[in-house]
């Protein structure tokens, strides 16, 4: 009859670090629930960045058919932009070397690309906040036209993430600071690095389709007809 040794030594064989069951997968995917569920927001907010981008490729060249001027092809700078996008797509450079330094156990790395994602995302936050000051004094606004509208709801939801992934960036660092990320922990910043790359994804498409595809220009001739013809519209609603 076995002893209690025997069993005990039974029971515990197969569970050493080498030998035994491998460890069960966190979800039926294999993958941790955690980036599961980064994967399905993820998802979700390609539904809604979807839904307005097609909203405003429907309304493009809107502006110019009804005549409310300010017009894309006279406000948008597109030099100005492609240098902000280049530092936002450096941003994943950077993050990426974050990743790989707490995943080698290097702290410090970690601490200085997280603190360069951060820097070169609220770099390219300035450049956005410049660039909705300048439009506004020249006379665009959400209420000018369709081009108005849906140009600062796009952009300016894109720029919300951007601010959301800044914030979680900065998080990071603080909590690095304080020694809360270890290398087991590197789940964390690839999380962070998952949102960071999908936002940098949606700018490139949001840069393509708003700043890259040309729009009609319209003449001074143009303009000037279909200010007056605003001014009767607007009279004759006036009298009703």
């Amino acid at each position: 009859m076995a002893t209690a040794v025997e069993l005990e030594r039974a029971h515990g064989a197969g569970h050493g670090d080498d030998h035994g069951h491998a460890d069960h997968p966190p979800t039926s995917t294999g993958l941790d629930h955690r980036k599961l569920l980064m994967w399905a927001f993820l998802a979700s907010d390609c539904m809604f960045f979807g839904s307005l981008i097609a909203t405003y490729m429907i309304y493009r060249g809107r502006a110019e058919d009804l005549g409310f001027a300010p017009f894309p092809s006279e406000i948008l700078d597109i030099p100005y932009t492609s240098l902000s996008a280049f530092v936002l797509l450096m941003s994943s450079l950077t993050m990426v070397l974050a990743l790989a330094a707490i995943q080698k156990g290097d702290h410090r790395g970690l601490r200085i690309w997280l603190a360069a994602t951060a820097l070169l995302g609220a770099i390219f936050l300035g450049g956005q906040y410049f660039e909705f000051t300048e439009f506004y004094h020249e006379g665009l606004s959400l209420q000018t036209n369709m081009f108005g509208a849906s140009f600062f709801v796009l952009t300016g939801f894109h720029g919300a993430h951007v601010t959301i992934g800044v914030i979680w960036l900065l998080t990071l660092l603080f909590l690095s600071l304080r020694g809360g990320v270890k290398q087991e922990d590197s789940l964390d910043v690839e999380l962070a690095g998952l949102y960071w790359h999908f936002v940098d994804i949606v700018w490139i498409v949001i840069f393509t389709l708003v700043y890259l595809i040309p729009y009609d220009e319209v003449t001074e001739t143009q303009t000037g007809a279909f200010t007056y013809l605003a001014g009767i519209l607007r009279g004759v609603a006036s009298i009703f």
